[in-house]
């Protein structure tokens, strides 16, 4: 199990002042936080909503905590279920399972794991024993239910698919010299299945590509952790049917 280095700290957001920011109120005060991701989460309003935080350990930072989840329950709830969204943070946990053995079914028994391998044009996150494995966390659309009280926000087309198409074309090129390639997606909640949600603006280009590459030997796995205050869980991962694209 991966536990974080101090547990996290429950609050709720105020608002989310920029792509790096958030106003966050925990004990009663408001802190300016870190929003370790860039997007959207989902097409909902983070105004409101529970969230846990990281204490920063660097005195110089200018922002106290990082928040690390969102919760879709009232503030009010005892038991709240949590969505991650530090994406970065992501490739901490996949490493710390691909180490300890977890994605057996996946890679294959316990081997060298190497972070941040150069190919191509692309710096891949993973090489494991002779699989290059790269991993997306998506967050632009959340693949469950959102309660009738979470508040929506219009989503705009999503076109910002340039570097998933580097990195799944340089994937399935390291096919010529090494055994196999992977393309992990993350999804720091539940998530019942991959799925399409909402196409992006260049979707059959993304879609042939992906489909062409899958021919061609390229992996598509899912796995899906739940975030807690103590630590992060590994639950079920599997590969995806070429079908969902």
């Amino acid at each position: 199990m991966y536990h974080h280095p101090h547990p996290l700290l429950e609050g709720i957001i105020i608002k989310r002042k920029t792509q790096f920011t958030m106003d966050v109120s925990y004990k009663g005060r408001k802190y300016h936080c870190h929003c370790p991701t860039t997007g959207n989460v989902g097409d909902i309003t983070l105004d409101e909503r529970p969230c846990l935080l990281s204490e920063s350990t660097d005195k110089n930072r200018k922002t106290a905590f990082t928040v690390e989840a969102i919760s879709l329950n009232q503030p009010s709830d005892s038991q709240k279920t949590w969505i991650g969204i530090n994406q970065n943070a992501a490739n901490r946990y996949v490493e710390h399972y691909l180490k300890n053995g977890s994605f057996e079914a996946m890679v294959g028994k316990a081997q060298t794991v190497l972070r941040e391998q150069i190919l191509g044009n692309s710096k891949l996150d993973f090489l494991v024993g002779n699989t290059y494995l790269e991993v997306k966390t998506p967050l632009q659309f959340l693949q469950i239910d959102i309660p009738p009280y979470v508040k929506r926000k219009k989503s705009s087309p999503f076109s910002s698919v340039d570097r998933l198409v580097k990195h799944v074309k340089d994937l399935t090129k390291s096919l010529q010299t090494h055994q196999r390639a992977i393309l992990l997606l993350c999804f720091l909640y539940e998530n019942p299945g991959f799925r399409v949600a909402q196409p992006s603006t260049r979707y059959k280009e993304v879609s042939d590509l992906v489909h062409g590459c899958l021919q061609r030997g390229l992996e598509m796995w899912q796995a899906n952790f739940r975030v807690t205050p103590e630590a992060v869980v590994l639950g079920k991962y599997f590969q995806i049917e070429p079908s969902v694209f």
